[in-house]
């Protein structure tokens, strides 16, 4: 029997999937459980349209990633943050990812969510710093910081 897995399924298919399984095994296990639904007709087209709407959903954020990075890496997007440093320019603290997202929101009204920004380690120096930010799987963006003493 032919059926439309609607839920991962271990060792047997992923949702979406179309695959022939025994008739026993989908009528008693998969349909009866609602892990899949049989390949009809009618099914088959629903799921060519939900393929289809998510495509068109992942190529909109793609878009609207790249024109985020676009923003983030124009030269006059400099974020400003400031710190207290002894007198070899090093910090008492450090500057995070969430102060980052904080001041990239105040200063530009881009906001972004601080676990896509990837810091190796937290900011101790004053200065610039480039910092990558992972805006989608296909686009990362870098931006600038300019850390200040207080």
């Amino acid at each position: 029997m032919k059926v439309i897995f609607t839920q991962d399924v271990r060792g047997r298919g992923k949702r979406g999937q179309v695959k022939d399984v025994p008739d026993g095994y989908a009528q008693n296990y998969l349909i009866k459980r609602g892990l899949a639904k049989q390949a009809t007709k009618s099914a088959m087209s629903q799921l060519a349209g939900q393929k289809r709407a998510e495509e068109k959903h992942a190529e909109e954020e793609l878009a609207e990633a790249q024109q985020v990075k676009k923003v983030l890496e124009n030269d006059k997007t400099v974020v400003e943050l400031s710190g207290k440093a002894g007198t070899d320019g090093r910090m008492f603290g450090s500057i995070s990812t969430k102060q980052i997202a904080t001041a990239l929101e105040k200063q530009y009204q881009v906001k972004i969510d601080k676990r896509k920004i990837e810091l190796a380690a937290p900011i101790k120096a004053l200065g610039y710093v480039n910092v990558p930010i992972k805006l989608h799987p296909e686009v990362t963006a870098e931006i600038r910081v300019h850390i200040a003493e207080k």
